[in-house]
């Protein structure tokens, strides 16, 4: 099963910390069928920060899902915490240049799905009805 690493902020909540428009259909798509790990600044080797900052403000028919998916441990960049020898997917919304040159070299940098909300607020249901299509093909 392919990883699917996901950030919080500006990823599953909006830059004002609103739950981004179709989380629970995302999170319910994603832990069904991807092996989910955060990538979060919310996140280092213990997921229940996250699942704590996220439990203040998503929908409470998001949390079995939030609690499916695994920690993440890293100190600097958030590419430590990839393991490039799997198959992976990483949704973010600011990634550093260096951590971008990271994934170059690794041969990596499609597995980075940059999200903005901003500018289209239907990404994470554009990201499922994606990965559906592509799973049929």
């Amino acid at each position: 099963m392919k990883r699917l690493y996901i950030d919080i902020d500006g990823v599953l909540l909006t830059k004002e910390g609103a739950p981004a428009p179709h989380l629970v259909e995302f999170l319910a798509y994603a832990t069904e069928n991807f092996d989910c790990y955060w990538l979060t600044t919310h996140c280092k080797g213990d997921a229940g920060p996250a699942i704590q900052h996220l439990s203040q403000t998503v929908p409470s028919e998001a949390m079995p899902f939030l609690e499916k998916i695994k920690p993440t441990n890293w100190t600097t960049l958030k590419t430590e915490a990839l393991d490039f020898s799997q198959d992976f997917l990483w949704l973010d919304d600011y990634v550093l240049e260096f951590e971008k040159g990271i994934l170059k070299k690794q041969g990596a940098l499609d597995s980075l799905i940059s999200i903005d909300l901003d500018s289209s607020p239907n990404q994470l249901l554009e990201f499922v009805e994606e990965s559906k299509k592509s799973s049929e093909e």
